[in-house]
């Protein structure tokens, strides 16, 4: 289920942001913004997304089945923070950006906070064509881990990054302190016939997935009552990492190779697991949340009312109040409602 990175330039938001200038190790234009990124991030208004685009930095990832590193495109903090690290997810075909609205939240908390995109989405440096079918980016978050985050790790997963949160959370235990899902896409066997279809139909559709009605049209269904500019700004920010010239590639790859089923290792996770959900989901059904609840070993449920598929963007400060208390909480299960 496609979930476009999406935000309001406009929103009155009850929060500030603080001024970061972190290190970097490449080149910047005179705006600010890192030079590996499109040069449309420069069309975008929302100021938000314009902050955190400028702290987008690529680290140097070796993985193992290649011969040269990845430059991998992630937001990483400034200070070590009190809680174990926050790793930030995102959903289907987006990027770091999704979280330009919460990541400074969880910073001012105090929280150890990493924005990571996953392999194939985002604004890494893919030339060389890697393979982004589940397993390598499975391999590419171990990783990242192994090689800059270096202990367990409360990760964080929306729409279909919960399953990439699952997954990993299955097969690298040790990395894994708690869960967090929001608003879940975890319930699809996989990207179903697309996997079957011949290459030239695949990448036929792939170009529709980038294309600017579908996106303004995805986007219009996650929100209600959006202005036109708001909506045209939320399409920019959700298909600005389409602009790469291997993007086609890498989702094609995901999507040919038969995409996320995690659904057999569900009942599996023994992580503690906070689940947040939009109760006015118009793309994942709002009574999944309490099918997962069900079967999760040791979970917990939040609702956020009058709020949709992407919580983190249309209720911040809901969401990120959840997230550090959860974070700050030993590992015992986590209060009733």
């Amino acid at each position: 289920m496609l979930a476009l990175s999406t935000g309001c330039w406009h929103l009155r938001l009850n929060f500030s942001t603080k001024k970061f200038k972190p290190k970097r190790s490449f080149c910047v234009y005179a705006n600010g913004f890192p030079s590996f990124l499109p040069a449309d991030v420069e069309n975008i208004k929302d100021t938000f997304a314009r902050d955190l685009a400028q702290r987008i930095e690529r680290l140097p990832v070796q993985v193992p089945s290649l011969k040269t590193s990845i430059m991998s495109s992630c937001v990483r903090p400034v200070m070590q923070g009190r809680t174990d690290p926050v790793v930030l997810l995102h959903g289907f075909d987006s990027s770091v950006l999704e979280w330009r609205y919460m990541y400074p939240l969880l910073e001012e908390a105090g929280v150890d906070a990493w924005a990571i995109d996953i392999l194939g989405w985002g604004f890494s440096g893919l030339e060389s064509r890697p393979s982004c079918d589940v397993a390598s980016k499975r391999n590419h978050l171990y990783q990242v881990w192994k090689s800059y985050i270096k202990k367990p790790m409360i990760l964080v997963g929306p729409s279909l990054g919960a399953a990439v949160a699952i997954d990993f959370a299955i097969y690298h235990p040790e990395a894994v302190s708690k869960l967090v899902l929001i608003d879940a896409s975890v319930y699809a066997e996989g990207t179903g016939e697309m996997s079957k279809l011949p290459r030239a139909f695949a990448y036929a559709g792939v170009a529709l997935l980038k294309s600017v009605p579908l996106r303004y049209y995805v986007i219009n269904l996650a929100f209600k009552n959006l202005s036109f500019d708001v909506s045209v700004d939320w399409m920019k920010i959700g298909r600005l990492h389409c602009l790469y010239p291997w993007w086609e590639d890498a989702t094609v790859n995901f999507m040919m190779n038969g995409g996320y089923n995690v659904i057999p290792l569900i009942k599996q996770v023994k992580q503690q697991t906070l689940i947040i959900w939009g109760e006015d989901d118009q793309i994942i059904r709002y009574k999944l949340a309490f099918r997962l609840h069900g079967e999760l070993q040791d979970a917990t449920l939040r609702t956020i009312p009058e709020c949709g598929h992407l919580p983190h963007v249309e209720r911040p400060r809901s969401v990120a109040d959840l997230i550090i208390q959860f974070a700050q909480e030993a590992s015992v299960q986590f209060s009733a409602v």
